[in-house]
């Protein structure tokens, strides 16, 4: 079983039961087996910024299932729950991205891990650092050092809650 982390994030209401049923999807997965998720964080959008503020947290699971598989699964689950690409960075209901992947370097036509945003993101790495169960690096430099080094409160990022109670299917 693989360790992996991904981000989520929502900015169209009800936001935290995007993320509620987002977990709850990847945990049904067969092989999928959810480890922890963060607390609940609120952001500022980024990129195109005239829109809504959004919920973000990070999620640790274990799987079975390879980088592009669980990309599918991903996908899939944003469709389910209504994502409609149409804006970059623009609104969605969800978003989920892979952040990293045991530790492997893997890039293809669609997915780049570790994720290569994570360093500029106080909002991905805030979480990310309370879900880590492992310690993680991006180009041999511990995710603690990146977030040393931004100026988080320019992501204007802030404690929201608790991640919801879920009564997952413990694998």
């Amino acid at each position: 079983m693989k360790t992996v982390y991904l981000g989520l994030g929502s900015n169209i209401e009800p936001k935290v039961e995007y993320l509620k049923k987002a977990v709850i999807k990847l945990s049904s997965e067969a092989k999928i087996n959810i480890k922890k998720t963060s607390s609940l964080y609120l952001t500022k959008a980024y990129g195109y910024e005239e829109q809504a503020d959004f919920i973000n947290a990070v999620v640790c699971l274990k799987t079975e299932l390879g980088p592009e598989k669980l990309l599918e699964k991903i996908l899939q689950i944003e469709s389910e729950l209504g994502r409609v690409r149409t804006k970059k960075w623009g609104p969605r209901t969800i978003d989920i991205d892979i952040l990293f992947y045991d530790n492997l370097e893997y890039q293809s036509q669609d997915l780049i891990i570790p994720h290569p945003e994570i360093r500029k993101r106080a909002f991905v790495l805030i979480p990310l650092v309370e879900a880590a169960e492992e310690e993680l690096f991006i180009d041999n430099i511990n995710i603690t050092k990146w977030l040393d080094k931004l100026d988080s409160s320019s992501d204007e990022v802030e404690f929201y809650n608790e991640f919801p109670e879920l009564n997952l299917n413990k694998k």
